[in-house]
């Protein structure tokens, strides 16, 4: 079976490609329809679906994979969050979320000024392209966990979802 994520980028394909290691698995660039910044956990999870919804119509016998990062609010503290959804041929979606962190008070107001996550963690790391590499969580946790290694479990969840549906 054919996995397509709706996504090009590297921390992304390199967890769905660990988690459907003997599936073809191909990226393709997908409108999330959602701001580029999202900011709670609904818009970022409707990016993740809309992603995924995308790419499945596309086609139809593969399955969609939609991965978005974004933050959300608790408690006047912004958490980084992460969510992501699979669709299959049979239309059914799944959805899953990963790993929160707080995020520094530095971050959360260039944040709150309208500036991308991915922008601000390059200057704050200063590096270029952390969002393709070990991303936000990399470099908040001290390289304990890396992007690719953060969408892996929620890919894990996805895939165990479908295969619990699937197996009924």
């Amino acid at each position: 079976m054919e996995v397509i994520v709706g996504s090009e980028n590297k921390a992304k394909l390199n967890a769905v490609k660990a988690v459907f290691s003997t599936e073809i698995v191909k990226g393709a660039l997908a409108p999330s329809k959602v701001s580029d910044q999202p900011f709670s956990d609904e818009e970022t999870l409707t990016g993740a679906i809309n992603r995924a919804k995308y790419v499945q119509s596309v086609s139809t016998e593969a399955i969609g994979i939609g991965l978005e990062g974004g933050v959300m609010k608790l408690d006047n503290q912004l958490y980084l969050c992460n969510w992501g959804a699979l669709i299959d041929p049979d239309h059914r979606i799944f959805t899953a979320s990963g790993a929160r962190i707080p995020l520094p008070d530095i971050i959360a107001k260039s944040l709150y000024d309208g500036i991308e996550l991915g922008v601000i963690i390059d200057e704050y790391a200063d590096k270029v392209g952390v969002s393709q590499q070990k991303g936000a969580i990399g470099i908040l946790t001290n390289n304990q966990l890396s992007r690719e290694t953060m969408f892996i479990h929620i890919v894990q969840q996805l895939k165990g979802q479908w295969l619990f549906a699937t197996n009924k």
